[in-house]
């Protein structure tokens, strides 16, 4: 079975011999893509045409930037070691909370509180070493 890292370099390499090749048929597809943001900032085709390029390269680069931010947001909610220390500060307020009323139930939570750190720690551990790795593997052109 390949690592994450692997099936990432032979997918590159596949797609290097694939459009050596000439075997690609993404012309089309890319036309129609620019095409959109023409039209979306000169509807009428009133502009010069070099005045028109200009605004769809800034509309288009407006929109990448759009989605890289969608993007960054999305690791930013999805990184579990954020959520983890969330939930074990919620936790260690309830404790506090419950600590004096009914000691069965803070000592049930206290119980839980060190295997929800432990797990919190490792799983943050294990992100950052992913990153550090995947950083490390695929490098940006």
């Amino acid at each position: 079975m390949l690592s994450p890292t692997e099936r990432t370099l032979r997918a590159r390499a596949a797609a290097f011999a694939l459009h050596a090749q000439g075997g690609t048929s993404t012309g089309a597809a890319t036309a129609a893509f620019l095409h959109r943001f023409e039209v979306q900032v000169d509807p009428h085709g009133t502009l010069p045409p070099e005045v028109r390029a200009r605004r769809a390269t800034f509309a288009r680069r407006s929109y990448m930037a759009s989605l890289g931010l969608r993007a960054a947001k999305a690791r930013r909610l999805a990184d579990p070691s954020d959520r983890d220390v969330a939930r074990i500060t919620q936790i260690e307020g309830l404790l506090t909370a419950v600590e004096g009323r009914d000691g069965v139930a803070a000592t049930a939570v206290a119980k839980a509180i060190p295997n929800m750190k432990m797990v919190a720690a490792s799983v943050s551990a294990a992100a950052t070493k992913a990153e550090r790795h995947h950083d490390r593997a695929i490098p940006t052109a």
